[in-house]
């Protein structure tokens, strides 16, 4: 089983020491979103055969790597770099300690342990087509021989993310747009020979339409790319929670709602407010992410195994 941490918040960022506890313990506890019943998930390094972090900051957790991987868990970083402006990234860190610590990956661990993200990439008048261009090539530049891949991604304009778009583009005064499929591919294309200059591979998460010349299917949760970073075979089922995803199975171990990076264009953060405030009541100590007060010790799911759905409802 692969466990991801996570695509639903930034762990490494917010709650690596709840993590940390959790892989010490062997084993971490989450609720199914549909039935609200308690799940016990095994983190016991038998029963865990690779670990993908999703983070926009591994700096407070960049410390914990080593014994990550001391304790038998080959790993792999998934690492957002999109430098934006304060509109549409609240609290992200900036950028060159970004860079600074996904080369730290690289240098401790390997250029196959860290991929870079950029993504999700929003058209907005803050960030026209132009911005793009040049905020992609620098960020290239700076980058290059840190990783070989970069994954993209345009808005997904699900109703959650449409309604906190549309917020901070009132109350911080631009524009954004979906733009047409075309204009999306062209600079994609552009991407990719950026990309590839810098002897990155470019990749697309979950939208197939926009697979052009040069680019490949994004499999961010990658049992291949895990198998070279643990140098022994990382075995997992080629299908992703998605449609159009490329991924491998894995077992997400993270919760809507949860994450205060405040970036408007995510799918996880309804509610920011809601956000701040299960980050503020967490229990590094805990079992699960943030408390459960109406959830029993003795509960459990006889199903542990089954795979969730990660986007339920948009």
């Amino acid at each position: 089983m692969i466990i991801s941490a996570s695509y639903k918040t930034d762990i490494p960022t917010f709650y690596g020491e709840w993590f940390m506890n959790r892989l010490r313990s062997g084993y971490c506890r989450m609720i199914n979103p549909y039935n609200r019943r308690p799940i016990h998930v095994s983190l016991d390094p038998d029963d865990v055969s690779g670990i993908v972090f999703w983070t926009k900051n591994i700096g407070p957790f960049i410390h914990h790597l080593p014994e990550v991987k001391d304790r038998g868990y080959p790993f792999i970083v998934q690492h957002t770099i999109n430098a934006y402006p304060k509109i549409l990234e609240y609290s992200v860190v900036n950028v060159a300690k970004s860079v600074e610590n996904l080369r730290r990956i690289a240098e401790q661990f390997g250029p196959r342990a860290g991929v870079w993200r950029y993504d999700t990439i929003v058209i907005s008048s803050a960030t026209p087509i132009d911005f793009h261009r040049q905020n992609f090539e620098s960020l290239c530049r700076q980058l290059e021989g840190a990783t070989d891949e970069v994954v993209i991604s345009f808005v997904h304009v699900y109703k959650k993310t449409l309604r906190n778009m549309n917020w901070a583009a009132e109350t911080f005064g631009f524009e954004w747009e979906d733009p047409p499929a075309e204009t999306k591919r062209e600079l994609a294309s552009e991407l990719v020979q950026m990309a590839s200059a810098h002897g990155m591979q470019l990749s697309i998460c979950s939208q197939r339409d926009f697979l052009v010349e040069g680019a490949a299917d994004a499999r961010c949760v990658d049992a291949d790319r895990l198998t070279d970073v643990a140098d022994k075979p990382v075995r997992a089922e080629l299908r992703g929670p998605r449609k159009e995803c490329g991924c491998f199975t894995s077992r997400d171990i993270g919760d809507y709602d949860t994450c205060p990076h405040g970036c408007v264009y995510c799918y996880a953060v309804l509610n920011r407010e809601l956000a701040q405030r299960r980050f503020k009541e967490h229990d590094p100590e805990g079992e699960f992410l943030f408390p459960q007060p109406h959830v029993g010790d003795g509960d459990s799911d006889d199903d542990e195994r089954r795979q969730l759905p990660l986007f339920p409802g948009n």
